[in-house]
């Protein structure tokens, strides 16, 4: 009985040991057969550098200002009887604006016409006694003192005859003054008098103030680094500036719009402000409609010049180093990624323009960065291609 059992417990444990030895040739099968596969290589996007020839241009903040400004004055004094124009309209040169009362004015000419007569009416007699002094005189009819007397006279009725003449004229010049007339056309705004007040010539305070709107002033503020820089770009032969007519520019307007007509840089001071650091660029920009006010902030765009070699890539291949310089990736001819330090110059749209750190023809990476590092291979596509990895990229 006994020995039946100690034989039964032995193959029990025979079998067990079997079982385990059966899994354990399973399991190192099963290890064997599914051993990790190699890596892929990572796949990213690239653009291909190519050099190009683009128009540079600077948006500078600008405000508007009349082209012309007429402050109407009175140069004589009175009493304002008409008030002869319409408030926030438009006025042509030589157009009569006010009316000065003119009976004081009149009554001046009037007797300076009168003194004049009077002058003119004397003037025979006294040259005909001139004349006849003259025939007496070499038979002593006459002494030499009577004929210098006369001669005297003579000369004192014809002084007298000028001088009013001048008061007539005088006298002519401020009855005309007694209408205030437009000195230049454009659009008059309100009124600082009505009729029945009292005007003294040349009064510091204006009766009102006719501005010229077309054509229509922008003075821009540029600061003298960015002079500074525009003229090193120039010398160091990056910018060509016959390649395009830098005196024109473009306005947008305070919402965003674009202004549809095109302006022309009239001159850039040489004086710079010492509170701002910045010299001011004034435009003149074609107003038919009187869409632009004076006082208006708008942006002006300013044409640089044009770089024949500007090389642009995507904002979003460019990242930053740990120090913050701006840096790409490109991918060599033997498939490796490299690390460029670039040199940026500016945002133009959604691309950076370059000015040093690449080259034309240079593959540089602008989608899967995250996957890769300097000297790892990769697999490039064109970006924008379709992937079975990521769908092709859409441009806005």
């Amino acid at each position: 009985m006994q020995l039946n059992q100690t034989v039964h417990e032995q193959m029990k444990w025979g079998v067990v040991l079997m079982a385990l030895l059966g899994g354990l040739l399973l399991l190192g099968c099963d290890r064997q057969q599914q051993s990790p596969p190699p890596p892929p290589v990572p796949e990213v996007a690239t653009v291909t550098v190519q050099t190009q020839q683009i128009v540079l241009t600077t948006e500078l903040p600008g405000r508007t200002s009349a082209y012309r400004i007429a402050e109407i004055r009175p140069q004589v004094n009175g009493l304002i009887q008409k008030r002869l124009f319409t408030e926030g309209f438009d006025v042509h040169a030589g157009q009569v604006l006010y009316e000065i009362d003119p009976a004081h004015f009149q009554a001046a000419l009037d007797n300076a016409k009168a003194a004049l007569g009077k002058a003119e009416a004397n003037l025979p007699s006294i040259r005909l006694r001139v004349e006849r002094y003259k025939e007496l005189l070499p038979d002593k009819a006459v002494s030499q003192q009577e004929f210098d007397d006369a001669a005297a006279a003579e000369k004192q009725n014809q002084a007298e005859i000028e001088f009013w003449k001048a008061m007539v004229e005088t006298a002519r010049i401020n009855l005309g003054y007694t209408r205030v007339t437009a000195p230049i056309s454009g659009r008059i705004g309100k009124s600082a008098v009505t009729e029945g007040a009292i005007v003294t010539a040349y009064q510091p305070m204006a009766l009102a103030t006719i501005q010229q709107l077309d054509p229509i002033y922008v003075d821009v503020p540029q600061s003298t680094t960015e002079l500074l820089r525009l003229k090193r770009r120039l010398e160091d032969g990056r910018l060509n500036p016959n390649g395009t007519d830098q005196k024109k520019a473009n306005l947008i307007l305070e919402a965003g719009r674009a202004y549809p007509l095109e302006g022309t840089l009239q001159f850039r001071d040489i004086t710079v402000d010492p509170t701002t650091g910045s010299v001011t660029l004034r435009l003149v920009f074609p107003n038919p409609k009187g869409l632009l006010l004076p006082g208006m902030f708008v942006r002006v765009v300013v044409k640089e010049g044009v770089s024949e070699q500007a090389i642009l890539v995507p904002q979003q291949a460019v990242s930053r180093d740990p120090k913050g310089n701006p840096v790409a990736l490109i991918v060599d001819t033997g498939g490796k990624v490299q690390q460029r330090l670039l040199r940026l110059d500016r945002a133009i749209g959604d691309q950076w323009l370059v000015t040093s750190g690449l080259a034309e023809g240079d593959h540089v990476i602008v989608e899967g960065l995250q996957k890769v590092r300097a000297g790892a291979s990769v697999e490039e596509v064109p970006f924008g291609a379709s992937t079975p990895a990521q769908p092709a990229a859409k441009s806005n």
